[in-house]
């Protein structure tokens, strides 16, 4: 029985150590290190927009991204719908905050990948994010899945997929799930698909939906204009 108990304690002691060597600020910076190869791109995908009171059709878009925090999304009509807090698929937002606190919180997994869980937590009130929690796989230095709660436009969780560009931490797939408290469109106004469909009247009330873009190509650190995103 006493070399039970031993057992458990040193099984217990393995484990505490194991946690706290994970420095939740040393992963961070190591993440943001790859993220910051990126100055700029512009991107060619698909995108599929799924809100309970929209159901528009595929649209192959091209994404333009400016460090630190430009991003655009455009189809052949003009700006394709996407609910404003999209934006955080950057992922910039969050690891080009300066006062925050870190915190480990164990592991997950996440597409068959032990990914590393840091919340992080704003310091500054001002910042629109108020909290984030990063699931980062620690070989690639890739965040895999992020839930980003922000001031104005809700909570989203964003899944990340990775292949080809992976070495930049660009990736193949983003899913980006909101569920936002006034996600609705300007009173008395209605939606056209932008495919000659019939409009729709805005529902009242928060929404739920999804947005998911497929990334076909990049070109990256060629420069994108200022005037790209005004």
């Amino acid at each position: 029985m006493l070399r039970l108990v031993w057992m458990c304690i040193v099984l217990l002691s393995s484990y505490t150590a194991v946690q706290a060597s994970i420095d939740p600020a040393t992963l961070l910076a190591g993440v943001k290190k790859k993220y910051d190869l990126v100055r700029d791109y512009t991107a060619s995908a698909q995108l599929k927009t799924n809100v309970l009171f929209i159901k528009a059709p595929l649209s192959q878009v091209t994404v333009y991204y400016k460090r630190p925090d430009q991003l655009k999304i455009k189809n052949q009509k003009g700006i394709s719908f996407v609910p404003k807090g999209t934006v955080n698929i950057n992922l910039n937002n969050v690891l080009g905050l300066r006062n925050f606190e870190a915190i480990a919180a164990g592991t997950s997994l996440v597409d068959g990948v032990t990914c590393e869980i840091i919340k992080i937590f704003p310091l500054n009130d001002e910042e629109d994010i108020t909290r984030a929690t990063l699931y980062v796989d620690p070989t690639r230095l890739l965040v895999l899945k992020s839930i980003i709660s922000t001031r104005e436009t809700g909570t989203y969780q964003i899944a990340m997929q990775y292949g080809t560009y992976a070495t930049w931490g660009l990736p193949d797939r983003v899913l980006v799930e909101f569920n936002t408290r006034e996600f609705k469109l300007p009173k008395g106004t209605t939606l056209d698909y932008d495919n000659g469909s019939t409009k729709v009247d805005a529902p009242k009330g928060p929404q739920k939906g999804k947005v998911e873009i497929l990334y076909r190509s990049y070109t990256i650190n060629q420069g994108v204009a200022d005037a790209i995103f005004r």
